[in-house]
């Protein structure tokens, strides 16, 4: 079984939200725009007279009713700045003059689920809004389900299927995928060749990852061969054992207990002496790079961990040869932005027409990538992936790696399990187990995990319950879920 089916079967059986999910309100349809009259019918052609048939007077359809949607998203920048996603919300309302998009106001204290949940305490929920914990909000009963509005629709087909399972609760499709992102390795093509290496391309192996690594990192000259040693712990443990996905997840439960795991933990630790981490800070003084985010452009690293959000800047900036080259053994991550529909919405279809507008409208993908070419840069990948939209896409980003990743999408790593799944937050981050290392008491998952090859102290000894830990509390919250 692939991992992304194992991820569905997980997804769909651990969010049984029929009960939780109350069933959207009746969406009413949106008005046809005003028919033309049909004209007089001609008399025939003929000496005699006809008899005078008055025509049949066909009555005006009404016009479509004005109606405001209120919407949150943290893309939309400033109004100064006057962004893509901007662009793109009024080309929209350019194309529908009956609909107003109302920005809602989503700054405060306690971040994004917070303040959605103090408007929704006031009955004031945005009618569209961006995700960031979809069980949470399946579970507090706001989301409509927009089933019966996707599963005719032509763009909804070609939406990998990867995707569309990450957001559908026994069979409920309870958000849109707004945009996918491809995460893993991009190579400075030239780095390699400078020291008469080849460079790796999609589909290299862990050997050669290894091997590019080591024998580019020339730290007297400015070079490393990786940028930063954080992220192998994510992707690693699924090169060595087919049956986990990212960090470890196995479409149920956490692994931190396995032999995977732990490789690619110490694999973390091995590599740091090639990384930003790993420098001194007399030593970063070789760097023309405040941080391991500038690196990859000011060509002091061969590989960046990076996700496609980037490439739009490397089609604009990067003065050298790049490709992606995803994670080794042929694959990638892939990171998910998902906009959701209030059940409160005024209209629920007219709310569906505006996030799919937002989210994998194959006509607002072209509006996008006509705006992005106008401000010298490139679109996000296509969501509704054809062959139109990869051709489009192409005339951007035309890198093998790219379009190889694009091809093997449904067999990646889900990285954005933090929208999905239930109780991962608590189990990768922000659950504290019950342990203290030295004068730090009472740490969290994420300290455990961070200096595990700090010298701090000893994974082994921690791992099982750690891994207990998590798992239980993944199972208490599939069970809430369940009620």
């Amino acid at each position: 079984m692939k991992p992304y089916a194992r991820l569905t079967n997980f997804v769909m059986a651990a969010a049984l939200l029929v009960s939780l999910v109350a069933c959207a309100p009746q969406a009413t349809p949106t008005a046809e725009p005003a028919a033309t009259q049909a004209p007089a019918t001609a008399a025939p052609a003929t000496d005699v007279p006809a008899t005078a048939v008055p025509p049949t007077a066909v009555p005006p359809t009404a016009a479509p009713e004005p109606i405001t949607l209120r919407y949150a998203n943290w893309n939309l920048g400033t109004e100064e700045e006057n962004n893509i996603q901007r662009q793109m919300v009024k080309a929209y309302t350019d194309a529908h003059p009956n609909v107003t998009i109302e920005f809602v106001d989503m700054s405060g204290e306690g971040g994004w689920d917070a303040i959605l949940t103090a408007y929704a305490a006031k009955g004031e929920l945005p009618d569209v809004f961006m995700a960031n914990n979809v069980p949470l909000y399946a579970q507090n009963g706001w989301l409509a389900d927009l089933s019966g509005q996707v599963q005719d629709d032509a763009d909804w087909a070609n939406v990998p299927q990867v995707l569309k399972d990450a957001f559908t609760y026994n069979g409920k499709v309870l958000g849109l995928p707004a945009a996918q992102f491809i995460m893993g390795y991009f190579v400075n093509r030239e780095l390699y060749e400078a020291a008469n290496l080849d460079a790796p391309e999609y589909g290299f192996t862990i050997d050669e990852w290894n091997e590019g690594i080591a024998a580019l990192t020339d730290v007297s000259k400015g070079v490393l061969g990786l940028d930063e040693q954080e992220f192998v712990m994510g992707w690693y443990p699924s090169t060595v054992d087919s049956s986990l996905m990212w960090f470890s997840f196995d479409g149920e439960h956490m692994n931190y207990n396995s032999a995977a795991f732990k490789e690619g933990l110490a694999k973390a630790g091995e590599v740091k002496p090639y990384t930003w981490q790993g420098l001194s800070d007399e030593q970063k003084t070789n760097f023309k790079s405040a941080g391991p985010w500038e690196m990859f452009l000011n060509q002091e690293t061969a590989l960046r961990w990076d996700a496609s959000w980037a490439v739009p800047d490397y089609v604009s900036k990067a003065t050298f040869d790049w490709d992606f080259i995803g994670i080794p053994g042929g694959n990638q991550a892939l990171v998910a932005d998902v906009i959701v529909v209030s059940q409160t919405a005024p209209d629920v279809a007219a709310a569906y027409d505006f996030a799919k507008w937002m989210t994998f409208s194959t006509e607002a993908y072209a509006k996008e990538a006509e705006l992005a070419e106008a401000a010298g840069t490139a679109p996000k990948m296509p969501v509704s992936v054809d062959e139109a939209s990869i051709e489009l896409y192409k005339q951007f980003v035309d890198k093998p790696g790219v379009l190889a990743a694009l091809d093997n999408l449904d067999n990646s790593l889900i990285e954005s399990l933090a929208k999905i799944i239930p109780g991962y937050i608590n189990a990768r981050w922000e659950g504290k187990p019950g342990i203290d290392v030295g004068e730090d008491k009472d740490v969290n998952m994420w300290y455990m995990f961070n200096f595990a090859n700090d010298g701090r102290f000893k994974y082994e000894d921690y791992s099982a319950k750690l891994e207990e830990f998590a798992n239980n509390l993944l199972d208490d919250a599939r069970a809430a879920a369940n009620k």
